[in-house]
């Protein structure tokens, strides 16, 4: 491969309803891997990588407009928070206060609420490191907003590595005793945008446990073991194998949207979590993580009404999320790690998504 300057351009990218500027940032690495985020939501909206071939392609869902981020996007690409994933019943106790929340998804609150981290103008900063080309970005969450207790200073970085990784680095900080759980809603397909579903990829998540769910998708509290059920990844697996089982869990989910409990050796490292590989392309990606749990979601409730990027119509199945994060609903569910982030303390969390072909 033809080896590059690595660079950070921008240009303006829209406006929103509200009348915010919003910029797109183009990252290239020195093999000409190439990332484009936009202000909005800190969301990665492209994301070109070679096949085996040296072929380029985007392998992330999107939109093509800030109008379609704005109002109709299921979280392409967005950074999620305060809270990643659902709090049962939208409330939860933290030091003896109760707290509601937006009920956005049934009876639950998902993904940090009505207006979220993916709905929200970061600042950015451009940098460099000695591994490749940086974006960093920035956003204080109001003291009460979609609920949420404390003044909340967060800032995200994201790297476009050397070695074809998109590094993900998150930190934060609270004036007040809150709850946090930050992570990127990325929809992969390894083939590439528009080429179909990702049924056919070939999945390795590395967990003896996950977390199963009530009807409404919340965690049931048990760690159950993976063995003998769809949700056994532990060694290379066909997504369409597990997702036609028939499964109580994969009904629930309308396929795979569920909370696996990595196999850590230490607290806080960056360990591998998971695998996936595509046999037509040649692509794979590798995701390490220093959090507890990844979610493997399939784009279950995709339902072919939006016009993404590729010119195509996405459907179900087109594409799958690996979300790194806390447990599902912690704050409400003492035996799961804690999510509190206390003042004097700092939230940080590393996320890498490291792509081949072979």
């Amino acid at each position: 491969m033809t080896q590059t300057n690595s660079s950070i351009s921008k240009r303006p990218y829209g406006t929103t309803a509200s009348g915010q500027a919003v910029e797109e940032y183009t990252l290239t690495n020195a093999n000409g891997v190439e990332g484009k985020i936009i202000t909005f939501g800190g969301i990665i909206t492209s994301l070109r990588v070679p096949d085996r071939k040296g072929s380029m392609a985007d392998v992330v869902l999107g939109f093509t407009n800030l109008t379609d981020y704005e109002t109709k996007s299921p979280y392409f690409g967005a950074l999620i928070g305060r809270y990643g994933n659902r709090i049962g019943k939208a409330s939860f106790m933290l030091d003896g206060a109760q707290y509601t929340l937006a009920l956005n998804d049934g009876p639950n609150s998902l993904h940090g609420g009505v207006k979220g981290f993916d709905k929200k103008v970061w600042s950015a900063k451009e940098g460099k490191s000695d591994t490749g080309i940086a974006l960093e970005l920035s956003y204080l969450s109001p003291d009460g907003e979609e609920g949420y207790p404390g003044n909340l200073s967060v800032t995200v970085t994201y790297t476009l590595t050397n070695d074809n990784a998109i590094r993900i680095d998150y930190s934060a900080t609270t004036d007040k005793t809150t709850v946090v759980n930050l992570t990127n809603h990325s929809y992969f397909n390894l083939a590439g945008n528009g080429s179909g579903t990702i049924y056919d990829h070939i999945v390795q998540i590395y967990a003896d446990r996950y977390t199963p769910v009530s009807g409404t998708l919340i965690p049931t509290g048990e760690l159950a073991p993976v063995a003998g059920t769809p949700f056994d990844f532990r060694s290379p697996k066909v997504v369409n194998g597990g997702i036609r089982s028939g499964h109580q869990q994969m009904v629930y989910g309308r396929g795979y949207d569920h909370n696996f409990v990595l196999n850590r050796k230490t607290d806080n490292a960056l360990e591998i979590a998971a695998r996936v590989y595509d046999p037509s392309s040649g692509r794979a990606v590798e995701v390490w993580t220093t959090e507890p749990a990844i979610q493997f979601y399939t784009s279950n409730f995709v339902d072919a009404t939006l016009v993404g990027s590729s010119g195509g119509i996405y459907r179900q199945g087109d594409a799958f999320c690996l979300e790194t994060q806390h447990y599902p609903d912690s704050p409400n569910q003492p035996a799961f790690p804690t999510t509190t982030l206390k003042p004097g303390d700092t939230y940080n969390t590393t996320t890498v998504y490291k792509f081949s072909a072979d």
